[in-house]
């Protein structure tokens, strides 16, 4: 009987333990995974329901690595929602190897449409998933409410698709003198240009994800008015590529943290990362990969920002832990131990 009950004492522990582990205590989760300079940026809401921006490249790393962070991170069974920006083989290309290693529910993206330059192909198309979306300016991805009037909620809104872009509300801000400094570059035909523009929002706390989005397109989101607002967390567009990162985009949001999910010689271009630098609300910049071309040693943040410094990695990935009420976030490097507090914008 007596070894019974000890036996109990220790069941009952360790799913208590067991149960303190998986409590998010209305936390709002983001991880960057690391897809050697593709995206993917999983979301974990309080309720624990699963967001993923872009499934990395075709093949089994970057799927792996996403399911890794999915299952023994998050500690979930499946993905709930899918966003694939636009269709680049680094954006999309892991979603029909992924599709076979966990369910996912519903998969939003620009569909097939007029014009369309890029095509992922039928084992896109076709790939296992509970339904389908074709994403368009104002829409919201429909996630779970919290019934505590006392927590907070996460709101997940799409911007701008296909070059579309969701029309200024009555308070939005005119940005005359910021619109004068731009400066046009080359039209891009690819289908970065219709990248989905996602807006995450967890009471005051404030993400922008605008995936590949190219430069004359960004003017749209901030001129003539600012479509935005301010941010607390911008992801840095196109991987650090100098045909994003419109300055006049990272002067109207004003970001406090920046993370670029680079790759070891893609990405974090001179002029991104001056600009970045040189963007005063920015306390701290983060990277994927540190930059291992030449002009690296003047062209990355301090070492502790960056997730992997070398090139054959062990993939570390970024995370950014939201606190219950929306007021502080974190953002760690598990892989090295770094992390740091920051707090949000009063707004």
């Amino acid at each position: 009987m007596k070894r019974f009950a000890y036996c109990m004492i220790l069941l009952t522990t360790a799913l208590v333990g067991l149960s303190t582990a998986d409590s998010k205590d209305g936390r709002f989760d983001i991880y960057w995974i690391d897809v050697e300079g593709g995206a993917a940026t999983l979301m974990v809401t309080p309720l624990n329901e699963c967001v993923l921006i872009d499934s990395g490249n075709p093949g089994r790393r970057d799927p792996d690595r996403i399911a890794q962070v999915v299952t023994k991170v998050a500690r979930l069974r499946r993905i709930d929602h899918l966003i694939t920006t636009h269709y680049h083989r680094d954006h999309y290309g892991g979603a029909s190897t992924l599709a076979t290693m966990l369910p996912i529910g519903t998969v939003y993206d620009n569909g097939q449409f007029d014009d369309m330059p890029d095509n992922p192909g039928k084992a896109y198309f076709e790939f296992k998933c509970e339904n389908r979306v074709v994403i368009n300016p104002g829409a919201s991805i429909p996630l779970k409410e919290v019934k505590d009037l006392n927590s907070l909620n996460v709101s997940m809104t799409c911007l701008g698709t296909r070059r579309k872009f969701v029309m200024a509300t009555k308070d939005a801000s005119a940005n005359d003198e910021i619109c004068a400094e731009h400066r046009p570059k080359d039209r891009d035909g690819s289908d970065n240009a219709n990248s989905v523009v996602t807006l995450i929002e967890f009471g005051p706390f404030r993400f922008y994800d605008g995936g590949d989005l190219t430069w004359n397109e960004e003017k749209k989101l901030v001129c003539p008015k600012n479509l935005v607002g301010d941010v607390d967390v911008y992801q840095v567009t196109h991987h650090g590529l100098d045909s994003s990162n419109n300055p006049i985009v990272l002067k109207t949001l004003q970001p406090t943290v920046s993370i670029m999910n680079n790759g070891v010689t893609k990405g974090c271009k001179p002029d991104v990362f001056a600009n970045l630098k040189a963007t005063k609300s920015i306390q701290a910049m983060y990277q994927m990969h540190k930059n291992l071309r030449p002009d690296g040693a003047v062209n990355n943040a301090p070492d502790e920002y960056i997730a992997n410094a070398e090139k054959d990695c062990k993939g570390h990935y970024i995370k950014l832990s939201v606190a219950h009420d929306g007021q502080s976030y974190t953002v760690s490097i598990p892989g090295h131990g770094h992390t740091r507090e920051f707090k949000t914008k009063k707004r």
